[in-house]
């Protein structure tokens, strides 16, 4: 975390989602370079970063960004200035007009979406069809689009053949996270399976889970993996990464509500909350780091059990320890909590949105927003 912000936590409210702009700048800076070596196109996928007052800032280095709902779909359009790459996995009637409008590219998720919608967008945008290479290395079922039974993506005997005329592209999107040697296992099974048809396109979407700015990252292997497989089949490469764009580029900032003995067993209740405002950290499920305390219980050190302020019984995190004694009033900075956080927020329990401000380039921070009463009723009827 930048010294300056560290020690200004005080003075930000509480909870807080705070991005360092330095830090998506040094990201941006590493993933444009990728894309310009290995001379492909690389766009944000909203479904990992949506925080829209960014957007100037990601324009500077990329050219558009994928959507997944007609919302979506608007923010890039607004926000960006720029139509969206579009993939929903099923598009509906009443929408589909106004997505056809607004998108530059549609990729289709069956080829039964494809022979409903695929006349109306033909010589509008550019058309494509997601597949599934029945190929993964994601761990955790949830996250894995090869499972089988997956709706994501059609398998090699839905397709035919030969393509019609104004299906233009492929899509496939397996990876969550991973380096460029899981891309390298995955790109061999979609040769395996779709060779034939990779032939017949104009441009190969490889979806997201790119995590090209994680330290330790292979990015001259992902480089040349990405230009021979762009010459090999004379196509338009598109990456779409979430996670990539926004990694390790902020904090969520919380403060200590209560400090109570539950059998035993101390607890910390923060004004933040697990089930509400980090959701993504009982799904995956994963422990967030948290700055200045030990990830894992230490013998003789304060230790705590953080629990969320809802109601609900499994809102807590498992024990951090801490060199003092946690206290009311203290601040816990949870780290790299901008993407797949922000995005997945809820105001279960009536507990209000963590407010969203950026840590300047000149070393200032800027409120962006905060919410209330209006923003919890907004949602229900």
């Amino acid at each position: 975390m930048n010294t300056n912000l560290h020690q200004h936590l005080h003075t930000i409210p509480s909870p807080c989602f705070v991005l360092e702009e330095a830090k998506l700048r040094r990201n941006l800076t590493l993933i444009d370079s990728v894309q310009k070596a290995a001379g492909v196109t690389i766009i944000l996928a909203l479904k990992g970063f949506s925080m829209y007052s960014a957007f100037p800032l990601v324009r500077e280095y990329l050219s558009g960004a994928t959507a997944s709902s007609l919302n979506e779909i608007k923010l890039v359009n607004e926000y960006m200035g720029v139509k969206a790459h579009t993939y929903i996995p099923a598009y509906r009637d009443d929408e589909f007009a106004e997505i056809i409008e607004r998108s530059s590219h549609i990729t289709f998720n069956s080829w039964s979406q494809w022979e409903r919608f695929g006349n109306q967008a033909i010589d509008k945008v550019s058309c494509g069809i997601r597949v599934n290479p029945q190929y993964s290395e994601v761990a955790t079922d949830m996250y894995n689009p090869c499972v089988p039974g997956s709706r994501l993506g059609a398998t090699r005997d839905q397709l035919p053949d030969q393509l019609p005329e104004g299906l233009e592209g492929i899509h496939f999107h397996t990876l969550c996270e991973n380096d460029s040697f899981t891309l390298e296992r995955t790109l061999q099974a979609l040769e395996s399976r779709f060779g034939d048809l990779l032939h017949q396109v104009k441009w190969v979407n490889f979806g997201g889970g790119h995590l090209m700015t994680r330290e330790g990252y292979d990015t001259s292997h992902l480089i040349g993996l990405l230009s021979a497989f762009r010459q090999k089949y004379n196509v338009d490469v598109i990456l779409e990464p979430g996670s990539a764009i926004a990694w390790q580029t902020g904090v969520l900032v919380s403060t200590v509500l209560d400090v109570l003995d539950s059998q035993g067993i101390d607890v910390a209740i923060l004004d933040t909350s697990f089930a509400a405002h980090m959701p993504d950290t009982l799904e995956m499920p994963y422990k967030p780091r948290i700055i200045n305390s030990y990830h894992e219980p230490v013998s003789g050190k304060p230790t705590y059990r953080l629990g969320g302020m809802t109601c609900l019984a499994g809102d807590f995190m498992g024990d951090y320890s801490f060199d003092k004694p946690l206290t009311a009033g203290d601040v816990i900075v949870f780290d790299d909590m901008i993407h797949y956080t922000m995005v997945k927020t809820t105001t279960f329990n009536g507990v209000n949105l963590p407010s969203i401000g950026i840590w300047k380039e000149d070393d200032t921070f800027q409120l962006i927003r905060t919410y209330g009463y209006e923003s919890f009723k907004d949602r229900l009827s």
